[in-house]
């Protein structure tokens, strides 16, 4: 995800995009909620223990050499995400959702249908806010780690695997939170722009031409209206399959 501008629910500002990191892809395709993603335990017994994962940002797909990872950020939305799940379970592919604490709190419904459905998590912080890079340690822990709850908590105990800094705002200080957390830091390749709303041809001609870029694919389902979102992926899943392409998850 780029460091998006003029966007008013989030105040976000144009920025670029993280690099891509070279990681050996897995072999596990459509692996469920797993590791980590297991509910919680209940107050009188003793938690999990959580399992630290590297703090290096991912990239790549488990799914192999030849897949894609499919990504959605800024949710839960009431109207939006739904419609995203449906097109999704159309066909048959399962993506990653890079969730806002609060809006995870207020719709704890739908976290808990992006967890039915064999999706997985990303902590995207509290505020959204694309300057954390620039801000103290104490506060990046609390935007990471309140969120991270927030999600947990909504999700009815299923905790995040990733952890995706606004606009790419990683440091190296998140980065090793959050894995220590066991939430792998999480990149893109293919930005779609679709938070711009350029059109749905311009979102599905965007990931057309980038694809080369990477696996990692970046989309939306909240912060304003994502029918052309929607609209782009149910062009996009099926060309993709055409393609050859298989679907799979950011490596852990």
């Amino acid at each position: 995800m780029a460091r998006h501008g003029g966007r008013g629910w989030y105040g976000w500002v144009i920025g670029a995009a993280v690099g891509v990191t070279a990681l050996t892809a897995g072999a596990s395709v459509w692996t469920a909620q797993a590791g980590q993603n297991t509910p919680a335990a209940p107050a009188h017994h003793t938690a999990p223990k959580t399992v630290t994962v590297s703090p290096v940002i991912a990239h790549s797909s488990d799914g192999g050499a030849h897949a894609v990872n499919i990504t959605i950020d800024d949710g839960p939305d009431p109207t939006w995400t739904p419609q995203v799940l449906q097109v999704l379970r159309e066909n048959g592919v399962k993506a990653t959702f890079c969730m806002i604490g609060p809006e995870a709190q207020a719709h704890p419904d739908i976290v808990k249908r992006v967890v039915a459905a064999g999706h997985r998590l990303c902590d995207h912080t509290v505020s959204h806010d694309t300057g954390m890079d620039h801000k103290s340690e104490s506060y990046q822990s609390q935007q990471i780690l309140d969120a991270e709850r927030q999600i947990t908590e909504a999700s009815g105990g299923v905790r995040p695997m990733y952890y995706r800094a606004p606009g790419g705002a990683f440091t190296p200080y998140s980065r090793k939170l959050a894995a220590s957390h066991g939430m792998r830091p999480l990149g893109w390749n293919v930005d779609s722009k679709d938070f711009e709303r350029p059109g749905t041809d311009a979102i599905v001609s965007t990931v057309r031409n980038e694809l080369a870029n990477g696996p990692t694919l970046l989309f939306h389902d909240a912060g304003g209206d994502r029918s052309q979102t929607v609209a782009a992926l149910r062009t996009l899943l099926p060309w993709l399959k055409q393609q050859g392409y298989g679907f799979g998850f950011p490596v852990r």
